[in-house]
């Protein structure tokens, strides 16, 4: 075996990777043509009084609900506002509890605070999403809802997490930002819960720049969010309001980024089955790898197949796995890297560890004083030591069976020489 690059061996590798993003490298002459008719229109803002049924956005949501088989969508202007939406919808504010991921965006965390209620931080399995046990352990009578991501575009185990959900009356809210177009047990992700979130941010499946939906088959949560995405309620000059008013915010999607993401959802399909083969070939190839480890879920219907994560005996042999691969021209990266701050692990958001609200407070935490919550290395042990001895690869549409067998020679390559 040659040696490795990082010690002045040839690297396996010399021609770039591809890139990371995915729908945003199919855009085309379908989106620039939809672009361009509504600068024609000249209706770039959708709640105009007259030519809502041409509104590009709400052509989005049907697309949406055509895709999903849900019966309400709305169109938001990022996937923290269909959070934020979902969580008023779903009736948590300030004396709640809503338990969350410890690995995930640090907006799922955020829109909790901003809403007024307290996250509670659950380990997350080998899969990478919340595990059913811990969520269950940690829930108590001020729980009032449950936020599911779909991480890596690795489906959450819904099963047990709805069955559990049921039993306690809580809330299910779905966080598919980065498992857009995933399935469970054939089931899209977004439809088994109360509510579903998508963002449609550049580095999602499908995208607009920014941008974001909200779907759910129960029309008074529909009402709920549609109310506090808009608060001049405009919506309502076009279906009758069924609830009472309340102060909203404004997180409405323009016309232009709706008309930039209509038509990807037709596009997804193509995209994910590329994916989705790709890992089964990485899975299958790399499973025989006794120096890494796989979780049994990566490779199944449950996984996207949008990054290749294994994981290995250490946090150091992590980081040198990860700058090995790296050197051989394949870009990799230690999932939780102690210095590199990132902010999909909890151990990383400021304001959550501190309990700070944007006054200098502690608010939402100070309502319960008797309920002391605190946030440390010690909160989800179990969540730390796997993403340390996490390696992930970024994979999309583009890898080709050249770029797979690269990884696969990388990889047995760093493994021979380091694991």
């Amino acid at each position: 075996m040659e040696r490795l690059a990082i010690h002045g061996g040839p690297p396996v590798r010399t021609k770039p990777w591809v890139s990371k993003y995915m729908g945003s490298e199919e855009l085309g002459a379908e989106e620039k043509s939809r672009v361009l008719k509504v600068l024609e229109k000249k209706r770039i803002f959708r709640y105009l009084p007259d030519g809502l049924e041409t509104s590009e956005a709400r052509a989005l949501e049907e697309e949406y609900k055509a895709f999903l088989g849900t019966k309400f969508a709305l169109a938001v202007n990022s996937g923290t506002s269909a959070l934020i939406c979902a969580l008023i919808a779903a009736g948590v504010g300030p004396g709640h509890e809503v338990i969350i991921p410890a690995y995930t965006w640090v907006a799922t965390a955020a829109a909790v605070a901003i809403v007024g209620a307290v996250p509670v931080l659950a380990e997350v399995d080998s899969s990478l999403t919340l595990d059913p046990r811990d969520f269950a352990a940690k829930i108590t009578s001020r729980t009032k809802a449950v936020i599911v991501v779909h991480m890596r575009g690795i489906a959450a185990d819904m099963d047990p997490i709805l069955e559990i959900a049921q039993k306690h009356g809580l809330m299910v809210i779905e966080d598919v930002a980065q498992a857009n177009g995933g399935t469970y047990k054939g089931r899209l992700l977004g439809s088994l819960g109360h509510v579903g979130c998508f963002s449609l941010q550049q580095s999602k499946v499908i995208a607009s720049g920014e941008g974001g939906m909200l779907v759910t088959n129960s029309e008074e949560l529909w009402q709920r969010a549609v109310l506090y995405h808009d608060g001049a309620g405009y919506q309502f000059r076009f279906t009758e309001r069924k609830i009472p008013a309340f102060p909203g915010q404004n997180y409405r999607l323009t016309e232009l980024q709706a008309a930039l993401c209509l038509g990807q959802l037709e596009k997804m399909p193509a995209i994910l089955r590329t994916t989705r083969e790709n890992k089964r070939k990485l899975v299958e190839r790399l499973g025989a790898q006794g120096k890494i480890e796989l979780s049994p879920v990566f490779g199944t219907e449950r996984d996207l197949g949008v990054s290749l994560i294994f994981y290995v005996s250490s946090e150091e042999k992590a980081r040198q796995t990860a700058q090995a691969l790296t050197a051989e021209g394949i870009p990799a990266f230690q999932v939780y890297d102690r210095q590199a701050r990132d902010q999909h692990i909890y151990i990383n958001w400021e304001f959550l560890l501190a309990k700070r609200d944007p006054w200098g407070g502690n608010f939402p935490w100070s309502l319960a004083p008797e309920r002391e919550i605190e946030y440390s290395e010690e909160t989800c042990p179990f969540t730390l030591d796997l993403l340390s001895r996490a390696v992930q690869i970024h994979l999309n549409h583009l890898v080709r069976d050249e770029d797979l067998r690269d990884i696969e020679a990388a990889v047995g390559k760093v493994a021979f020489h380091l694991l």
